[in-house]
């Protein structure tokens, strides 16, 4: 256990100080191994400076960019960056609808992946409010932000963390990062960007990736208010059900095993046996046993030849 690891810990992404330089997805790839797609045109053209396009199940963080226009003509056009990524809801839908306990909560807040245990189901892509998990093809799991739970468990920031140059990224404990986000839109505020907020404080019962959006939050693609989906309630409904069927089933398993300790199968002859042939298994026999005893013919013949 780390400083990181045992409390409850948050990233905060300051839009404001971001440069969209992409070195956040460089690390996190280079760190976590994650594969890139080869080929020519592997992803289509969007017309857009953001690439990929979305998250998909090799790249777990997507710089977003968004323009913004202006009243002003020294700048008629601005950029409204955003990151997306697992969010690592306190109240999160894929833990929710997870058959297997692939995703768990960490009492840091992270939201973790267990791979040996995933079973690419698809619920936790069904039940993210935010359209984060991703299915893998290739390896046919669910792919997503872990927070560098391997770096965090070793006292380390996670990668992206660890590489932004600008200072866009912070990492601490959850309150200290919500009182830093608070300062800088007070901050932004101050000098002319009203619509600048805080968002992740209480959504899906509070987020672990906090944002501070410069020109407020549905500029950067943000819904608020956001709570895990139906999908969560209706799973939640049928889990007692779910566990009536399953104790059913392993009480009829119990009962035919117990009543086949007594068994023991009769053991027919070939006689026997022939009384249920069809003709055309009669005539397959018949053509068997006079080539077997053919050939034991011949043997014989031989052995007593060579004597």
């Amino acid at each position: 256990m780390s400083i990181y690891t045992n409390q409850e810990m948050a990233m905060l992404y300051d839009a404001s100080k971001c440069t969209a330089c992409k070195g956040c997805q460089v690390a996190c790839k280079q760190w976590n191994v994650l594969y890139t797609d080869l080929g020519m045109n592997a992803f289509p053209f969007s017309g857009s400076y953001q690439n990929p396009v979305d998250l998909n199940g090799s790249n777990r963080l997507v710089m977003t960019f968004s323009e913004k226009k202006t009243d002003t003509l020294e700048r008629p056009i601005e950029w409204a960056f955003g990151r997306r990524s697992c969010f690592h809801c306190s109240n999160a839908g894929c833990v929710s609808v997870c058959p297997t306990g692939a995703l768990s909560y960490q009492d840091n807040g992270v939201v973790s992946v267990q791979e040996e245990k995933c079973i690419g189901c698809h619920y936790c892509e069904m039940a993210c409010p935010f359209d984060v998990p991703k299915y893998y093809g290739p390896d046919q799991k669910i792919d997503k932000c872990t927070m560098c739970w391997d770096r965090l468990e070793n006292g380390m920031l996670p990668a992206c963390v660890k590489t932004c140059q600008p200072g866009a990224l912070h990492f601490g404990p959850r309150e200290e990062m919500i009182a830093l986000g608070k300062k800088r839109v007070e901050f932004l505020k101050a000098r002319g960007y009203d619509k600048a907020e805080l968002y992740g404080e209480n959504e899906c019962g509070g987020l672990h990736i906090l944002q501070v959006c410069k020109y407020g939050a549905e500029a950067q693609g943000l819904k608020k208010g956001v709570e895990p989906s139906a999908l969560v309630s209706l799973s939640k409904l049928a889990q007692p059900a779910a566990g009536l069927a399953a104790a059913a089933t392993v009480a009829g398993l119990a009962v035919s095993f117990v009543a086949a300790l007594g068994y023991r199968r009769k053991n027919r002859t070939v006689e026997e046996a022939k009384v249920h042939w069809t003709e055309a298994q009669r005539k397959e026999g018949a053509k068997l046993v006079k080539e077997r005893l053919k050939e034991d013919a011949e043997q014989d013949k031989a052995d007593n030849a060579g004597k």
